[in-house]
């Protein structure tokens, strides 16, 4: 299952959507589940950088994505400004602002940038192993509070029915409690688009719903 809300008390407010509910078909794709900023409002949350991006070479995007680093950079800016926009009752801690703490500590803390962040787009995966738990942990801690938004992954991909020259942004995030180590809110934000850019934010479009 791809996207899952799992039964989890964020901040005083049980998350709890999903928890129990049908699931969906095998080959209809979930639907993108909102953020749960209610239970995290007015708290620093950390938004760690995304470390995997890939593209399906039939797509021939690589007009649009000549730099990886770029377009890394350029996904965590797109985030970044999303959060900021469409979320702004939470203090988002963006992925800059924890490098730069990193950087401060450098025998303490760990870049952001070279953290197995990746290995949390597993579907399966609802406690954060160590080490990355601690090193979680010890840098949202000191740069936010309790909790972290993670990009885990960002596939660029194509259906056969598509046309020529769109395709389909699937972005895995999840939030993690970093005291516990738990994961507690995961889905992958889809969306289509003629350019990888405008497909990313038609994904990230549905994760504050009821805003144009």
């Amino acid at each position: 299952m791809e996207s899952r809300l799992s039964c989890w008390v964020l901040g005083g407010v049980l998350v709890a959507a999903g928890c129990g509910a049908q699931q969906p078909a095998a080959d209809v794709p979930p639907r993108t589940a909102a953020l749960p900023t209610a239970g995290i409002a007015a708290q620093k949350v950390a938004v760690f950088p995304l470390t995997l991006l890939a593209v399906e070479e039939r797509l021939e995007w690589e007009d649009h994505v000549k730099s990886h680093e770029e377009a890394l950079d350029r996904a965590d800016s797109m985030i970044g400004a999303f959060l900021s926009q469409r979320a702004p009752e939470v203090e988002w801690v963006s992925p800059a602002d924890l490098a730069r703490a990193a950087k401060q500590a450098p025998q303490m803390l760990t870049d952001p940038h070279r953290m197995g962040t990746a290995m949390l787009r597993s579907p399966d995966l609802n406690q954060v192993p160590d080490p990355l738990r601690s090193q979680m942990r010890t840098l949202t801690g000191i740069a936010a509070e309790r909790y972290a938004l993670v990009p885990a992954s960002l596939f660029f991909v194509r259906d056969s029915g598509m046309v020529r020259g769109r395709g389909r942004a699937e972005l895995m995030l999840v939030l993690v409690d970093v005291r516990t180590g738990r994961v507690g809110w995961r889905t992958v934000a889809r969306g289509e688009g003629d350019d990888p850019w405008a497909a990313l934010w038609a994904g990230l479009k549905p994760l504050v719903p009821g805003i144009p």
